[in-house]
Protein backbone atom coordinates (compact mmCIF):
# COMPACT_ATOMS: atom_id res chain seq x y z
CA UNK A 1 0.00 0.00 0.00
CA UNK A 2 1.38 3.74 -0.84
CA UNK A 3 1.23 6.12 1.97
CA UNK A 4 -1.15 9.18 1.99
CA UNK A 5 1.86 10.98 0.14
CA UNK A 6 2.71 7.99 -2.33
CA UNK A 7 0.73 9.84 -4.70
CA UNK A 8 2.71 13.13 -4.82
CA UNK A 9 5.76 11.21 -4.74
CA UNK A 10 4.65 9.46 -7.51
CA UNK A 11 4.17 12.54 -9.76
CA UNK A 12 7.58 14.07 -11.72
CA UNK A 13 8.66 17.57 -10.90
CA UNK A 14 6.84 18.86 -14.20
CA UNK A 15 3.11 17.42 -12.76
CA UNK A 16 4.05 18.26 -9.38
CA UNK A 17 4.47 21.74 -10.40
CA UNK A 18 1.03 21.53 -12.26
CA UNK A 19 -0.46 20.39 -9.17
CA UNK A 20 0.37 22.75 -7.48
CA UNK A 21 -0.90 25.56 -9.84
CA UNK A 22 -4.14 24.38 -9.86
CA UNK A 23 -4.61 23.55 -6.07
CA UNK A 24 -3.36 27.61 -6.21
CA UNK A 25 -5.77 28.57 -8.06
CA UNK A 26 -8.46 25.89 -6.29
CA UNK A 27 -7.40 27.84 -3.10
CA UNK A 28 -8.69 31.13 -4.33
CA UNK A 29 -12.12 29.99 -4.00
CA UNK A 30 -11.60 28.62 -0.86
CA UNK A 31 -10.69 32.08 0.28
CA UNK A 32 -13.53 33.59 -1.24
CA UNK A 33 -15.91 32.21 0.49
CA UNK A 34 -14.68 31.37 3.73
CA UNK A 35 -13.12 35.35 4.17
CA UNK A 36 -15.85 37.04 1.99
CA UNK A 37 -18.99 34.70 1.66
CA UNK A 38 -19.35 33.64 5.19
CA UNK A 39 -19.24 37.11 7.56
CA UNK A 40 -21.82 38.09 5.15
CA UNK A 41 -24.28 36.07 7.66
CA UNK A 42 -23.45 38.20 10.40
CA UNK A 43 -22.94 41.60 8.67
CA UNK A 44 -26.25 41.24 6.46
CA UNK A 45 -28.56 39.06 8.48
CA UNK A 46 -29.23 35.36 7.76
CA UNK A 47 -31.88 36.62 5.15
CA UNK A 48 -29.63 38.57 2.59
CA UNK A 49 -26.41 37.48 3.79
CA UNK A 50 -27.33 33.86 3.14
CA UNK A 51 -28.27 34.79 -0.73
CA UNK A 52 -25.57 36.94 -1.11
CA UNK A 53 -23.26 34.01 0.36
CA UNK A 54 -24.72 31.69 -2.66
CA UNK A 55 -24.13 33.96 -4.93
CA UNK A 56 -20.24 34.22 -3.15
CA UNK A 57 -20.54 30.82 -3.89
CA UNK A 58 -21.60 29.97 -7.31
CA UNK A 59 -18.78 32.38 -8.45
CA UNK A 60 -16.32 30.76 -6.32
CA UNK A 61 -17.32 27.33 -7.89
CA UNK A 62 -17.00 28.58 -11.35
CA UNK A 63 -13.87 30.22 -10.71
CA UNK A 64 -12.35 26.60 -9.76
CA UNK A 65 -13.94 25.50 -12.72
CA UNK A 66 -12.75 28.00 -15.35
CA UNK A 67 -8.83 28.11 -14.07
CA UNK A 68 -9.00 24.08 -14.25
CA UNK A 69 -10.21 24.20 -18.21
CA UNK A 70 -8.01 26.92 -19.01
CA UNK A 71 -4.86 25.10 -17.44
CA UNK A 72 -5.64 22.43 -19.51
CA UNK A 73 -6.21 24.48 -22.56
CA UNK A 74 -2.41 25.84 -21.81
CA UNK A 75 -1.46 22.44 -21.62
CA UNK A 76 -3.15 21.54 -24.83
CA UNK A 77 -5.61 19.02 -23.25
CA UNK A 78 -8.52 21.04 -24.24
CA UNK A 79 -9.76 23.59 -26.65
CA UNK A 80 -9.63 27.16 -25.65
CA UNK A 81 -13.05 27.66 -23.14
CA UNK A 82 -14.05 30.92 -24.90
CA UNK A 83 -17.54 30.29 -23.83
CA UNK A 84 -16.80 29.73 -20.06
CA UNK A 85 -14.69 32.65 -20.15
CA UNK A 86 -17.45 34.88 -21.11
CA UNK A 87 -19.76 33.25 -18.70
CA UNK A 88 -17.45 33.75 -16.11
CA UNK A 89 -16.98 37.35 -17.00
CA UNK A 90 -20.50 37.80 -16.91
CA UNK A 91 -21.34 36.03 -14.13
CA UNK A 92 -18.99 38.43 -12.84
CA UNK A 93 -20.49 41.45 -13.38
CA UNK A 94 -23.62 40.15 -12.39
CA UNK A 95 -22.75 39.19 -8.72
CA UNK A 96 -20.50 42.51 -8.33
CA UNK A 97 -23.81 44.37 -9.59
CA UNK A 98 -25.84 42.40 -6.94
CA UNK A 99 -22.87 43.00 -4.51
CA UNK A 100 -23.28 47.42 -5.00
CA UNK A 101 -26.92 47.62 -4.77
CA UNK A 102 -26.70 45.84 -1.49
CA UNK A 103 -24.06 48.34 -0.36
CA UNK A 104 -26.13 51.37 -1.92
CA UNK A 105 -29.70 50.54 -0.93
CA UNK A 106 -29.42 47.77 1.42
CA UNK A 107 -29.31 47.73 5.58
CA UNK A 108 -28.63 51.50 6.46
CA UNK A 109 -25.50 49.92 8.44
CA UNK A 110 -21.78 50.34 8.58
CA UNK A 111 -21.19 47.32 8.62
CA UNK A 112 -23.69 46.08 5.92
CA UNK A 113 -22.26 48.46 3.70
CA UNK A 114 -18.24 46.93 4.16
CA UNK A 115 -19.50 43.54 3.36
CA UNK A 116 -21.37 44.39 0.22
CA UNK A 117 -18.12 46.61 -0.76
CA UNK A 118 -15.89 44.00 0.16
CA UNK A 119 -18.24 41.16 -2.13
CA UNK A 120 -17.55 44.05 -4.86
CA UNK A 121 -13.80 43.89 -5.03
CA UNK A 122 -13.10 40.14 -4.27
CA UNK A 123 -15.36 39.24 -6.79
CA UNK A 124 -14.11 41.81 -9.61
CA UNK A 125 -10.36 40.77 -8.49
CA UNK A 126 -10.74 36.87 -8.78
CA UNK A 127 -12.80 37.08 -11.84
CA UNK A 128 -10.57 39.46 -13.77
CA UNK A 129 -7.41 37.20 -12.29
CA UNK A 130 -8.99 34.02 -13.28
CA UNK A 131 -10.36 35.04 -16.91
CA UNK A 132 -6.27 36.21 -17.91
CA UNK A 133 -5.58 32.60 -17.75
CA UNK A 134 -7.69 31.87 -21.09
CA UNK A 135 -5.58 34.92 -22.59
CA UNK A 136 -2.11 34.67 -23.66
CA UNK A 137 -1.61 38.27 -25.37
CA UNK A 138 -0.06 40.56 -23.36
CA UNK A 139 -2.32 43.19 -24.76
CA UNK A 140 -5.05 41.23 -24.31
CA UNK A 141 -4.20 40.62 -20.89
CA UNK A 142 -4.22 44.43 -19.98
CA UNK A 143 -7.61 44.76 -21.87
CA UNK A 144 -8.87 42.36 -19.61
CA UNK A 145 -7.82 44.32 -16.47
CA UNK A 146 -8.37 47.34 -17.86
CA UNK A 147 -12.34 46.61 -18.68
CA UNK A 148 -12.71 45.16 -15.26
CA UNK A 149 -11.36 48.21 -14.00
CA UNK A 150 -13.57 50.91 -15.83
CA UNK A 151 -16.53 48.20 -16.00
CA UNK A 152 -16.37 48.40 -11.99
CA UNK A 153 -16.54 52.43 -12.20
CA UNK A 154 -19.31 52.51 -15.09
CA UNK A 155 -21.49 50.30 -13.04
CA UNK A 156 -20.93 52.49 -10.06
CA UNK A 157 -21.81 55.43 -11.04
CA UNK A 158 -25.30 54.77 -11.97
CA UNK A 159 -26.42 52.98 -8.61
CA UNK A 160 -25.19 56.65 -6.62
CA UNK A 161 -21.96 56.20 -5.82
CA UNK A 162 -19.99 59.75 -6.47
CA UNK A 163 -17.20 60.40 -8.98
CA UNK A 164 -14.68 60.10 -6.62
CA UNK A 165 -15.46 57.05 -4.76
CA UNK A 166 -16.48 55.44 -8.06
CA UNK A 167 -12.43 56.61 -9.39
CA UNK A 168 -10.96 55.50 -6.46
CA UNK A 169 -12.81 51.86 -6.30
CA UNK A 170 -11.59 51.88 -10.19
CA UNK A 171 -8.29 52.37 -9.20
CA UNK A 172 -8.24 50.11 -6.41
CA UNK A 173 -9.82 46.91 -8.74
CA UNK A 174 -7.35 48.00 -11.39
CA UNK A 175 -4.07 47.52 -9.10
CA UNK A 176 -5.34 44.63 -7.68
CA UNK A 177 -6.57 42.68 -10.57
CA UNK A 178 -3.50 43.36 -12.18
CA UNK A 179 -1.17 41.97 -9.74
CA UNK A 180 -3.71 38.66 -9.63
CA UNK A 181 -3.30 38.79 -13.38
CA UNK A 182 0.29 39.29 -13.58
CA UNK A 183 0.28 36.26 -11.40
CA UNK A 184 -2.08 34.03 -13.46
CA UNK A 185 0.06 34.83 -16.70
CA UNK A 186 3.54 34.03 -14.68
CA UNK A 187 2.24 31.19 -13.48
CA UNK A 188 0.93 29.61 -16.78
CA UNK A 189 4.63 30.62 -18.01
CA UNK A 190 6.63 29.05 -15.02
CA UNK A 191 4.51 26.10 -15.79
CA UNK A 192 5.15 25.51 -19.62
CA UNK A 193 8.79 26.49 -18.99
CA UNK A 194 9.01 23.37 -16.65
CA UNK A 195 7.38 20.83 -19.21
CA UNK A 196 9.67 22.47 -22.01
CA UNK A 197 12.78 21.79 -19.74
CA UNK A 198 11.42 18.19 -19.21
CA UNK A 199 10.92 17.77 -23.01
CA UNK A 200 14.36 19.48 -23.79
CA UNK A 201 16.48 17.17 -21.01
CA UNK A 202 14.38 13.79 -22.87
CA UNK A 203 15.05 15.12 -26.18
CA UNK A 204 18.68 15.19 -25.83
CA UNK A 205 19.34 12.12 -24.16
CA UNK A 206 17.25 10.37 -27.42
CA UNK A 207 19.76 12.62 -29.40
CA UNK A 208 22.81 10.84 -27.23
CA UNK A 209 21.10 7.53 -27.95
CA UNK A 210 20.81 7.89 -31.53
CA UNK A 211 24.42 9.27 -32.24
CA UNK A 212 25.94 6.30 -30.32
CA UNK A 213 23.34 3.95 -32.30
CA UNK A 214 24.70 5.65 -35.66
CA UNK A 215 28.27 5.57 -34.42
CA UNK A 216 28.12 1.73 -33.97
CA UNK A 217 26.22 1.78 -37.52
CA UNK A 218 29.22 3.72 -39.27
CA UNK A 219 31.89 1.22 -37.48
CA UNK A 220 30.55 -1.61 -38.26
CA UNK A 221 29.96 -0.81 -41.74
CA UNK A 222 33.65 0.38 -42.38
CA UNK A 223 34.38 -3.61 -40.69
CA UNK A 224 31.62 -5.35 -42.96
CA UNK A 225 31.79 -3.31 -46.13
CA UNK A 226 35.00 -3.93 -47.94
CA UNK A 227 34.79 -7.76 -46.68
CA UNK A 228 31.35 -8.33 -47.83
CA UNK A 229 32.20 -6.65 -51.37
CA UNK A 230 35.48 -9.66 -51.41
CA UNK A 231 33.01 -11.94 -50.62
CA UNK A 232 30.47 -10.93 -53.20
CA UNK A 233 33.12 -10.92 -56.26
CA UNK A 234 34.84 -14.29 -54.99
CA UNK A 235 31.64 -15.96 -54.57
CA UNK A 236 30.42 -14.89 -58.21
CA UNK A 237 33.98 -15.85 -59.45
CA UNK A 238 33.73 -19.20 -58.27
CA UNK A 239 30.79 -19.56 -59.55
CA UNK A 240 31.66 -19.11 -63.12
CA UNK A 241 34.63 -21.44 -62.38
CA UNK A 242 32.72 -24.31 -61.32
CA UNK A 243 30.27 -23.77 -64.26
CA UNK A 244 33.42 -24.19 -66.46
CA UNK A 245 34.71 -27.57 -64.48
CA UNK A 246 38.02 -25.34 -63.28
CA UNK A 247 39.32 -26.84 -60.48
CA UNK A 248 40.41 -23.08 -59.16
CA UNK A 249 37.10 -22.70 -57.67
CA UNK A 250 37.53 -24.63 -54.80
CA UNK A 251 40.37 -22.09 -54.25
CA UNK A 252 38.25 -19.73 -54.32
CA UNK A 253 35.64 -20.40 -52.29
CA UNK A 254 38.35 -21.46 -49.65
CA UNK A 255 39.42 -17.78 -49.61
CA UNK A 256 35.51 -16.80 -48.96
CA UNK A 257 35.84 -19.15 -46.27
CA UNK A 258 38.64 -17.44 -44.87
CA UNK A 259 37.29 -14.21 -45.26
CA UNK A 260 34.05 -14.81 -43.73
CA UNK A 261 35.59 -15.76 -41.17
CA UNK A 262 38.23 -13.05 -40.63
CA UNK A 263 34.74 -10.98 -40.99
CA UNK A 264 33.14 -12.54 -38.21
CA UNK A 265 36.12 -12.15 -36.24
CA UNK A 266 36.12 -8.54 -36.74
CA UNK A 267 32.50 -7.98 -35.90
CA UNK A 268 33.45 -9.82 -32.52
CA UNK A 269 36.17 -6.96 -31.91
CA UNK A 270 33.50 -4.20 -32.77
CA UNK A 271 30.78 -5.74 -30.70
CA UNK A 272 33.07 -6.14 -27.96
CA UNK A 273 34.43 -2.77 -28.37
CA UNK A 274 30.85 -1.10 -28.66
CA UNK A 275 30.35 -3.05 -24.86
CA UNK A 276 33.23 -2.64 -22.83
CA UNK A 277 32.72 0.06 -20.69
CA UNK A 278 35.60 1.58 -18.50
CA UNK A 279 34.92 2.14 -14.78
CA UNK A 280 36.16 4.96 -14.07
CA UNK A 281 34.92 7.28 -17.11
CA UNK A 282 31.47 5.42 -16.14
CA UNK A 283 31.67 6.80 -12.66
CA UNK A 284 32.90 10.09 -13.62
CA UNK A 285 30.27 10.40 -16.56
CA UNK A 286 27.91 9.38 -13.54
CA UNK A 287 28.81 12.42 -11.78
CA UNK A 288 28.36 14.90 -14.39
CA UNK A 289 24.85 13.33 -16.09
CA UNK A 290 23.55 13.56 -12.49
CA UNK A 291 24.72 16.40 -11.53
CA UNK A 292 23.29 17.94 -15.00
CA UNK A 293 20.12 16.79 -13.73
CA UNK A 294 20.25 18.40 -10.72
CA UNK A 295 21.08 15.06 -8.36
CA UNK A 296 23.66 15.38 -5.33
CA UNK A 297 26.14 12.36 -6.24
CA UNK A 298 28.69 11.33 -4.24
CA UNK A 299 31.12 8.68 -5.61
CA UNK A 300 33.75 7.35 -3.13
CA UNK A 301 36.17 4.24 -4.42
CA UNK A 302 39.10 4.12 -6.89
CA UNK A 303 38.66 1.41 -9.31
CA UNK A 304 42.67 1.42 -10.40
CA UNK A 305 44.05 -2.26 -10.46
CA UNK A 306 40.88 -4.12 -11.04
CA UNK A 307 40.67 -6.75 -13.77
CA UNK A 308 39.94 -5.54 -17.08
CA UNK A 309 36.68 -8.05 -17.02
CA UNK A 310 35.43 -6.45 -13.74
CA UNK A 311 35.87 -3.47 -14.44
CA UNK A 312 33.62 -3.50 -17.84
CA UNK A 313 31.08 -5.33 -15.72
CA UNK A 314 30.94 -2.98 -13.00
CA UNK A 315 31.51 -0.03 -15.77
CA UNK A 316 27.36 -1.32 -17.00
CA UNK A 317 26.06 -1.41 -14.01
CA UNK A 318 27.15 1.79 -12.98
CA UNK A 319 25.92 2.68 -16.36
CA UNK A 320 22.64 0.78 -16.12
CA UNK A 321 21.70 2.84 -12.49
CA UNK A 322 22.53 5.55 -13.48
CA UNK A 323 20.09 5.58 -16.05
CA UNK A 324 17.37 4.22 -13.67
CA UNK A 325 18.34 6.83 -11.31
CA UNK A 326 17.34 9.44 -14.26
CA UNK A 327 14.67 7.25 -15.85
CA UNK A 328 12.40 5.69 -12.92
CA UNK A 329 12.64 8.11 -9.88
CA UNK A 330 12.86 11.78 -8.99
CA UNK A 331 16.09 11.78 -6.89
CA UNK A 332 17.61 14.60 -5.51
CA UNK A 333 20.74 12.42 -3.89
CA UNK A 334 22.77 9.62 -5.04
CA UNK A 335 25.77 8.04 -3.23
CA UNK A 336 27.88 5.40 -5.71
CA UNK A 337 30.62 3.47 -3.33
CA UNK A 338 33.15 1.21 -4.69
CA UNK A 339 34.49 -0.76 -1.56
CA UNK A 340 37.84 -3.51 -2.51
CA UNK A 341 39.21 -5.95 -0.44
CA UNK A 342 41.88 -8.92 -1.31
CA UNK A 343 38.96 -11.19 -1.45
CA UNK A 344 36.17 -9.14 -3.61
CA UNK A 345 34.91 -5.68 -4.88
CA UNK A 346 31.44 -4.25 -3.76
CA UNK A 347 29.97 -1.36 -5.50
CA UNK A 348 26.36 -0.28 -4.04
CA UNK A 349 24.74 2.63 -5.90
CA UNK A 350 22.07 3.99 -3.86
CA UNK A 351 19.15 6.75 -4.59
CA UNK A 352 16.21 8.55 -2.96
CA UNK A 353 12.41 9.49 -4.88
CA UNK A 354 12.63 5.89 -5.73
CA UNK A 355 9.00 5.18 -7.65
CA UNK A 356 7.16 1.55 -8.17
CA UNK A 357 8.44 1.29 -11.38
CA UNK A 358 11.98 0.97 -10.38
CA UNK A 359 11.91 -2.32 -9.35
CA UNK A 360 14.26 -5.26 -9.78
CA UNK A 361 12.52 -6.88 -12.74
CA UNK A 362 13.54 -4.94 -15.88
CA UNK A 363 15.60 -6.43 -18.52
CA UNK A 364 18.32 -4.27 -18.45
CA UNK A 365 19.07 -5.54 -14.44
CA UNK A 366 18.34 -9.29 -15.72
CA UNK A 367 21.21 -8.20 -18.12
CA UNK A 368 23.77 -6.39 -15.79
CA UNK A 369 23.49 -9.87 -14.04
CA UNK A 370 24.21 -11.81 -17.08
CA UNK A 371 27.16 -9.91 -17.45
CA UNK A 372 28.11 -10.25 -13.26
CA UNK A 373 28.13 -14.41 -14.11
CA UNK A 374 30.64 -14.11 -16.45
CA UNK A 375 32.79 -13.09 -13.74
CA UNK A 376 31.13 -14.96 -10.77
CA UNK A 377 29.74 -11.76 -9.28
CA UNK A 378 26.29 -10.86 -8.07
CA UNK A 379 23.62 -8.40 -8.04
CA UNK A 380 21.11 -7.23 -5.42
CA UNK A 381 18.55 -5.11 -6.06
CA UNK A 382 15.44 -3.36 -4.81
CA UNK A 383 13.96 -1.37 -1.88
CA UNK A 384 16.19 -0.23 1.50
CA UNK A 385 14.08 1.90 3.37
CA UNK A 386 11.32 4.76 2.82
CA UNK A 387 11.90 5.88 -0.89
CA UNK A 388 15.27 4.63 -1.27
CA UNK A 389 16.63 2.12 -4.48
CA UNK A 390 19.77 0.19 -4.07
CA UNK A 391 21.72 -1.90 -6.40
CA UNK A 392 24.75 -3.53 -5.01
CA UNK A 393 27.16 -5.98 -7.32
CA UNK A 394 29.20 -8.30 -6.19
CA UNK A 395 32.25 -9.76 -7.80
CA UNK A 396 34.94 -12.23 -6.11
CA UNK A 397 38.90 -11.33 -6.63
CA UNK A 398 40.80 -14.96 -7.33
CA UNK A 399 38.04 -16.86 -6.08
CA UNK A 400 36.82 -19.66 -7.95
CA UNK A 401 33.03 -18.81 -7.53
CA UNK A 402 30.68 -15.72 -6.30
CA UNK A 403 31.15 -15.17 -2.56
CA UNK A 404 27.86 -14.87 -0.58
CA UNK A 405 27.27 -11.82 0.55
CA UNK A 406 27.70 -11.36 4.38
CA UNK A 407 24.75 -10.46 6.61
CA UNK A 408 24.40 -6.26 6.61
CA UNK A 409 24.19 -4.00 9.81
CA UNK A 410 20.32 -3.51 9.45
CA UNK A 411 20.95 -7.90 9.26
CA UNK A 412 19.44 -8.12 5.73
CA UNK A 413 21.05 -11.20 4.16
CA UNK A 414 23.45 -11.41 0.97
CA UNK A 415 23.66 -7.59 1.31
CA UNK A 416 27.26 -6.91 2.61
CA UNK A 417 27.64 -3.80 5.08
CA UNK A 418 29.93 -2.08 3.18
CA UNK A 419 26.49 -1.33 1.04
CA UNK A 420 24.10 0.30 3.72
CA UNK A 421 26.56 2.83 3.66
CA UNK A 422 25.88 3.81 0.42
CA UNK A 423 22.19 4.49 1.28
CA UNK A 424 20.90 8.20 0.99
CA UNK A 425 17.66 9.94 3.17
CA UNK A 426 15.18 11.08 1.20
CA UNK A 427 15.78 14.24 0.03
CA UNK A 428 14.08 17.13 -2.98
CA UNK A 429 13.33 15.65 -6.03
CA UNK A 430 15.01 17.32 -9.02
CA UNK A 431 12.65 17.53 -12.64
CA UNK A 432 14.49 15.06 -14.51
CA UNK A 433 13.07 11.48 -16.84
CA UNK A 434 15.12 9.57 -18.97
CA UNK A 435 14.62 7.56 -22.83
CA UNK A 436 12.07 5.52 -22.46
CA UNK A 437 12.76 1.71 -23.18
CA UNK A 438 17.12 2.35 -23.34
CA UNK A 439 16.85 1.13 -19.90
CA UNK A 440 15.42 -1.03 -17.54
Amino acid sequence: MRGPWGWWRGKTTPQKVETYTRLSFHTFGVVEVLAVGLPLLGELGHALGGWLLALVAAHAALCMVTASRALDWTRGRRPRPVRLLWVMAGVTLAVAVIALVVSERGPDRESADTAAGRVFGVVLVFGAGVVALGVRNRRRVLAVVSGFAAGSGAVALPLGMSAPAALVTSLIVLVAAGFLAFTSVFSVWLLDAVYALDEARETRARLAVAEERLRFGRDLHDVMGRNLAVIALKSELAVQLARRGRPEAVEQMVEVQRIARESQREVRDVVRGYREADLAVELTGARGVLAAAGIACAVDGDPEGLPAEVQSALAWVVREATTNVLRHGDAGRCSVRLTTTRERVVLAVGSDGARPAADGGGSGLAGLRERLRAVDGTLEAGPAGEGVFRVVAEVPLGAPGPLPGTPSRAGRPGVPAEAEDAGVRPGRGAFVRFVKGEAS
